[in-house]
């Protein structure tokens, strides 16, 4: 384990609760405007598209979608299985670990409130006892019929580009928007990779499906390691390359890199690198938003009084979150993967606090991320347990439990 400074530490625990965080403002600047054209969006808010959070179909502002809750459930799978390996001094089955935590998502979608335990092998830790997780907000048909089949890949094999026997045919983005916790546990970016496009084969089986979401994991690795975001597409194009069968998400990533440096970023920009319904779409998108140029923001002064353009005023980062948001397609998704970048590049400290304010379950995703960044990169060297509780308890002599 490799010990790092204060500062290191420091910074690395606001990259991961940045990206927690972020990718839950994204969520819920997309949702809103989810299913609506770029036309649409522009009559029901304005030319420039939403500027802020907004209300839903329900009237609530802040709600996330099953892109934050499936990340979560991914987050809580990676922490206990890093915390058995760490306690049997052995590795664990890591994949079947995950997908015991998605049943525990999918159990969000089939029932109000936390069901008994009734004997199910899967409904432990203390995520699932979150009543707000408990809300269908239009997730996957791929996520949910895959979790309903018993397969179970493995997490140590190398992805050869064959379908996956789940849903062989699919390649939603419901893999990419879940795997930015693969970045965060410390491990080489092609372990990360190879871990998160076996996880994204428990419920997709096309090569696609799977290599965005291993490419997204090594994207959000090198951001955390304090690549810059440009470098980390550059060095995910090169692992890519590896694996059969790579050409869509390398060019996806290739596409949304070259429109990145063309000059200043538009919504019809965005709108031809696809709508972000397939994995590899939904990655090109987030990436350019969170990489290309925005409109300088200018203030100026006439006879009116005080103006600013654009209006209301942005920062970089709110800019690009807006850009990513603002288009016909899956913008929850887009809006998602764009945030989990931003934060992982710039940490939580430059998040817009008046947005993820509003942000549902925020408590929630911060603890968790700060619990597995302590266990990816325990900096005071202590041995932590996360066993069926929340939060961490310390082991004695002989790995025996201090309570």
């Amino acid at each position: 384990m490799k010990h790092r400074s204060w500062d290191e530490s420091a910074v690395r625990r606001a990259r991961i609760r940045g990206s927690m965080l972020g990718g839950a403002i994204g969520d819920a600047l997309g949702n809103p405007v989810e299913f609506l054209s770029l036309d649409a969006i522009r009559a029901k808010y304005g030319a420039t598209g939403v500027t802020g959070l907004v209300p839903d179909a329900e009237g609530v502002t802040g709600r996330v979608t099953d892109d934050t809750q499936m990340t979560l459930f991914t987050a809580e799978g990676l922490l206990l299985g890093s915390a058995r390996s760490r306690a049997a001094g052995s590795p664990v089955d890591e994949t079947g670990l995950v997908r015991e935590a998605y049943l525990r998502w999918l159990d969000t979608q089939d029932h109000p409130d936390p069901p008994a335990a009734g004997g199910a092998g899967h409904r432990y830790g203390w995520l699932r006892e979150e009543a707000w997780l408990y809300a269908r907000r239009a997730p996957g048909n791929a996520c949910l019929s895959g979790l309903r089949s018993a397969h179970v890949p493995r997490g140590d094999g190398r992805p050869d580009g064959t379908p996956g026997p789940v849903n062989p045919d699919s390649k939603g983005c419901g893999t990419v928007m879940r795997s930015a916790p693969f970045g965060f546990t410390g491990l080489a970016p092609e372990r990360a990779f190879e871990l998160a496009a076996a996880c994204a084969r428990i419920t997709h089986g096309h090569p696609t499906g799977y290599y965005a979401a291993g490419a997204f994991a090594a994207l959000v690795g090198h951001l955390v390691q304090g690549e810059s975001l440009e470098a980390a597409v550059l060095r995910t194009l090169h692992l890519l390359s590896r694996y059969p069968g790579h050409q869509e998400t390398t060019a996806a990533l290739r596409a949304a890199l070259d429109l990145a440096g063309d000059g200043e970023a538009t919504a019809e920009k965005v709108e031809s690198l696809g709508a972000g319904w397939v994995a590899e779409e939904a990655l090109g998108i987030a990436v350019y938003a969170a990489l290309a140029p925005t409109r300088p923001q200018v203030f100026y002064v006439d006879q009116d009084g005080r103006h600013s353009h654009p209006d209301p005023p942005r920062t970089p980062v709110e800019a690009a979150l807006l850009l990513s948001v603002n288009h016909s397609g899956d913008s929850d998704s887009t809006g998602s993967l764009c945030g989990n970048l931003l934060g992982a590049l710039h940490g939580d400290v430059r998040l817009p606090h008046a947005w993820l304010a509003q942000v549902e379950g925020r408590a929630v995703i911060a603890a968790l991320a700060d619990d597995l960044a302590a266990e990816a990169d325990p900096a005071d060297q202590h041995p932590w347990s996360y066993c069926r509780r929340a939060g961490p308890r310390r082991r004695g002599p002989a790995g025996a439990p201090v309570l």
